[in-house]
C-alpha cells in the first residue's frame, strides 16, 4: 500500500544517544493517529526525525511517503514532498509577514511558471484565517514575532491549512493552550482531515482527543511504540498513566 507514511524499523541518535530504536509505524491517508507517551520516551524526536531535522542521525530504517523513502532527502525537499511538522515551540521570524512566508512556501512547490493566482491565495489563506476565528489583519503579522503561546499554535494550523500537506506531524500542539484555544486549534485540525490527508498528533493528555478523535492511539515507550489500539486507549492512559504500560513491555 503507498497511500501512507510508513516508518520502518527506524533507529536514530543525537549527540551520540540513540533515541529511537526501531520504530514501526504506519499512518494512512484518511486517518489521524495519535502517539502517547511519557517525557523522553522519543515522541518529538520521531517527529523531527521524520521531517529531516539535520541535529539527528538515522542509522536503521526507512521513513517512506507514498512509498517513497525520503530519508536522504533534506528538510525542503520532504516539505515538498508533502510533509509537515507543527512544532511545539515555533520559532519567530522577524521581517516575514505571515502572508508572504505562506505564498513563498505555496509557490516553492509548484513550478517556476505556475506561481498561485494571488487571488487564489488571498481566498485560500482567507478561508483558513476564517476557520480559526482570526482577524484577517494575522496575516499581516511577522511570523510569530510578539506572538503568545496560543497565537503560535493557531498560527501553526493557519499554515496547515493553507500549504494543504500530504501528512502533518503536530508536535504537543495542544501544550500551554487554554480549553478556548485548544477548540480553535482543534476546529482547524478537523477541517483538514480528508481522504488525502493523514496527520499524527503528539500529545501527552487525552483532553486534546476529545475535540480531535484519532482514528487510532499509539504508545512510544523507551524509543519504541509499544501499544496501538482504538480510541479508548487514550482513556485508559488517562485514568492509569504509563505504569500500566511498563509493566507489559
Amino acid at each position: 500500500m503507498s497511500n501512507q507514511l510508513e516508518i520502518k524499523n527506524l533507529h536514530a541518535n543525537v549527540e551520540g544517544q540513540e533515541i529511537l530504536k526501531g520504530v514501526n509505524l504506519v499512518v494512512p491517508k484518511g486517518e489521524v493517529h495519535a502517539l502517547m507517551g511519557p517525557n523522553g520516551s522519543g515522541k518529538s524526536t520521531l517527529s523531527k526525525v521524520i521531517a529531516g531535522d539535520p541535529a539527528y542521525e538515522v542509522t536503521q530504517g526507512e521513513v517512506l511517503v507514498d512509498g517513497e523513502n525520503v530519508l536522504d532527502m533534506e528538510a525542503d525537499e520532504r516539505a515538498r514532498e508533502g510533509l509537515y511538522l507543527a512544532f511545539q515551540y515555533p520559532v519567530e521570524v522577524p521581517g516575514v509577514s505571515i502572508a508572504n512566508f505562506l505564498r513563498l512556501a505555496i509557490n516553492a512547490r509548484r513550478d517556476e511558471d505556475d506561481e498561485i493566482p494571488v487571488m487564489d491565495f488571498y481566498n485560500k489563506i482567507m478561508s483558513a484565517v476564517n476557520t480559526l476565528n482570526w482577524d484577517e489583519s494575522i496575516i499581516e503579522r511577522h511570523l510569530h514575532e510578539g506572538f503568545s503561546g496560543g497565537e503560535k499554535k493557531r498560527s501553526e494550523i493557519l499554515q496547515l491549512l493553507v500549504l494543504e500537506p500530504k501528512y502533518a506531524m503536530l508536535d504537543e500542539t495542544d501544550s500551554g493552550l487554554d480549553v478556548d484555544a485548544l477548540k480553535v486549534v482543534s476546529q482547524g485540525v478537523n477541517a483538514a482531515r480528508g481522504p488525502e490527508f493523514g496527520a499524527l498528533v503528539i500529545t501527552h493528555y487525552q483532553r486534546l482527543l476529545n475535540y480531535i478523535v484519532p482514528d487510532k492511539v499509539h504508545v512510544m515507550f523507551e524509543g519504541r511504540i509499544v501499544q496501538s489500539g482504538p480510541k479508548e486507549l487514550a482513556m485508559e492512559l488517562d485514568q492509569k498513566g504509563y505504569d500500566f504500560i511498563k509493566e507489559a513491555v
